[in-house]
């Protein structure tokens, strides 16, 4: 029983996981393909319509680019929901909050996506709309991290170690929220006719990049850290890596005018480095895994 359980779990999690990442991918190739009012009503597509219709005024690539984005979500609702029965099924009580918060949070998605178009994809909400996908992928990440066997409480936790993890977390978030006000002043705004933030992109990019020093800066400081554990230390050493390279990537963007396939690459970049983040959350957090199996 608990072999299948293992089984189902890592493959259902591992699913909704990539399912969650790969709609924030997704929604970055609608917002650089102008694609954003390719379905101009919701939840609608076009008037009259959910799907696509032919010789739309938006345009027939534009509305298919949105639609597939569209549609997406409701493959991310079937996963999340045989996530939860599979929880439920093998009796896994630790990871029902979890499970249910998946399912609530695409519907959550919905609505925003919804307000994202209504408001002409006002950047507020398209940031909204990525940051609650964040708060997803992490929901994601601690199933998939804790699929094997419940959690057991950690004896003698390591304070400091917790308190480093805790404003490591926060530093990282605060990059993703500064790189959505960046983002939100940039030209890539889904559509020619869409808001733009009123910061000059330029003193955005500056606050984003000190943002990301001091995170590469306090990443280098916890990875020397020797109460740290192996998984932290190999979580810890991944998010330096990636950070390093966000850094390059988001760098030369800047420089050459933010072109679409290199923004493409900083935002999967950007969920890897989440992803990262809360992987070395876990792995020091009151609460830890015995198998190594991650």
């Amino acid at each position: 029983m608990k072999r299948a359980s293992s089984r189902a779990l890592t493959l259902l999690s591992g699913a909704l996981l990539f399912l969650q990442s790969t709609l924030v991918v997704t929604g970055g190739a609608v917002r650089l393909t102008g694609s954003g009012l390719g379905c101009p009503t919701w939840p609608e597509c076009t008037p009259g319509s959910y799907i696509p219709i032919p010789n739309q005024v938006e345009g027939q690539l534009h509305a298919w680019i949105e639609f597939g984005n569209r549609l997406l979500t409701f493959v991310l609702l079937f996963a999340a929901i045989a996530t939860l029965i599979a929880v439920i099924k093998f009796a896994r009580k630790d990871l029902r909050l979890l499970a249910i918060g998946q399912v609530l949070g695409i519907f959550g998605q919905g609505v925003l996506g919804g307000i994202t178009v209504l408001t002409n994809l006002n950047p507020a909400s398209v940031a909204s709309h990525f940051l609650l996908s964040m708060i997803l992928i992490a929901g994601a990440t601690s199933i998939f991290m804790r699929r094997n066997e419940s959690f057991i409480k950690v004896e003698n936790q390591d304070k400091r170690l917790m308190a480093l993890s805790k404003i490591h977390l926060a530093l990282t978030a605060i990059v993703l929220i500064s790189g959505t006000i960046v983002t939100g002043s940039g030209p890539h705004a889904g559509d020619a006719d869409a808001p733009r933030f009123n910061i000059e992109i330029q003193s955005a990019a500056r606050a984003h990049g000190i943002a990301v020093v001091l995170l590469i800066a306090l990443t280098i400081y916890f990875l020397l850290q020797k109460s740290a554990s192996k998984l932290t230390k190999k979580s810890v050493q991944g998010f330096l890596h990636l950070s390093l390279a966000q850094g390059l990537i988001g760098y030369i963007q800047y420089l050459t005018g933010v072109p679409q396939l290199l923004v493409a690459t900083h935002l999967l970049g950007s969920i890897l480095v989440w992803i990262f983040a809360w992987r070395i959350w876990l792995s020091v957090s009151t609460t830890q895994k015995e198998k190594a199996n991650q």
